[in-house]
Order: C-alpha cells, then structure tokens, then sequence
C-alpha cells in the first residue's frame, strides 16, 4: 500500500490563452511537509489554486489518495480532504474568533483529529480571545484562526499559502513551532514561501519555481544555498 497522499504529473493551467504552469510533478507522501518556494509570479499561487480546484486542471493530472480530483470544484476539493490557508487570511470580521474556527467544520466528513479544543489547545491565545472579533486580533493571532479554521475539516493536505507575509520573525517562530504536531495528527502540508530559511527549516522536501516550472527539487539538506539561489532567480549553470 502506497503512503503517497497527493499526486501531480505533468500538471498544466492556464489563464485565458495565457499558460501558467508547464508540466508540474511533484508527489506528497502522509504526514510529510513540502515546501515551495519562488520569487512574485513564480507559478506558486496558481499551483495552489490548481490543487484547490478553483483554477480547472485535467482530471488525471492531481490525484488524492489514487482518487483523481483536477476536474473537481473547489467544494468538492475540500470535501475529498484538502483544505488551504489563504493568503491573507481572509477571516470573517462579523464573527468572532470561534465563530471563523467554526466554519472550517462544516465541510467536514466524519469525526478526526482536530477538534476546537484540539485547536485551542494547539494555540491557546485563542481561546483566551475566542469571543473576539477575529479581525480585531494581531496579524499573527488572525493567522492562527486561519490556520485552525482550515484544520477543523481535517484535512488529508493542508495547504498554507504565505502564511509568513507581513509577520515578525517571533510570531512566525511560534506559528511554525505548531506544524510538528499537525503532522503527527496525520495530515501532510505544503507550504508556499518566498522566505527561503524558514521554507528549508519547514520541509521534508524542496521544489522551486520560476515562470511556472519546476527548476529544482530535493531535500533541503541536498541543496546548496547557490542551487537554490540560481534556481529561483533563473541564473543558468
């Protein structure tokens, strides 16, 4: 029995007549991190929108679980087991804390892991704060909401788009210190960062992008810093 959770083969999307990804693989394995790193208009968002099903793929390009889901929409995506922490956050200002924490469990599909509690317990600042508006709380606290809300369906992938953009270096410290235990709950996670140390520090494995294509993969302990460098500036051999 495979332990191969996501699988992406020769993935392509467009915008319009414009392409945006050429030819993408990578493969996630259960409870494992990937992380994806590339400068602005690398492909990295559009990758995470094709996984999500918000940008059309072709059925057999994204497979989850052997399941294959690129035709699926994005409702569906996140009923089969995927479910993404937006850049941005993007919390609902008229509900509270626990309210937004809420909402990620009505797409979920049985009983699992994460639970309020379990999110609390996993950051107990909310909880002190959960009858808070949520966007009344720090930058950092916001994306702990974003992040629980996103746990409560109990996703199989998690899919964390920036979640480092605009935070200072001690609370994305403390935001990252979570994902150990995330992954030990089972579910396995792709990070996109443009902060490479913190992309490194995170991940199992490595892939760069630059206009929409893989330009380098492995493990962070493989690739020297001038690789990664080359790779995500485009600076050839």
């Amino acid at each position: 029995m495979t332990d191969t959770v996501l699988s992406i083969r020769n993935l392509t999307a467009f915008y319009g007549d414009f392409q945006a990804l050429f030819g993408v693989d990578l493969t996630l394995r259960r409870g494992r991190a990937l992380a994806i790193i590339g400068a602005n208009g690398a492909g990295k968002s559009t990758l995470m929108r094709a996984i999500t099903g918000i940008l059309p793929s072709p059925a057999e390009a994204i497979t989850l679980k052997d399941r294959p889901i690129g035709a699926l929409s994005a409702p569906e995506v996140l009923e089969a087991g995927i479910s993404m922490v937006p850049e941005g956050r993007r919390l609902f200002p008229s509900l509270t804390v626990e309210e937004n924490i809420l909402i990620g469990a009505h797409s979920r599909i049985g009983n699992g892991y994460w639970t309020l509690e379990a999110i609390y317990d996993l950051f107990p600042v909310l909880k002190e704060r959960r009858h808070n508006p949520g966007t009344a709380l720090s930058g950092g606290q916001q994306q702990m909401v974003a992040i629980g809300r996103a746990l409560m369906s109990n996703p199989d992938v998690l899919l964390c788009d920036e979640i480092s953009l605009g935070l200072a270096p001690v609370i994305i410290r403390d935001i990252y210190a979570a994902f150990p235990r995330i992954r030990e709950s089972g579910a396995s996670v792709i990070v996109v960062e443009q902060d490479i140390g913190q992309a490194l520090k995170v991940a199992d494995h490595v892939f760069c992008m630059m206009e929409g294509r893989i330009t380098l993969s492995g493990a962070p302990g493989d690739l020297s810093r001038d690789a990664i460098h080359d790779a995500y500036f485009g600076v050839s051999a």
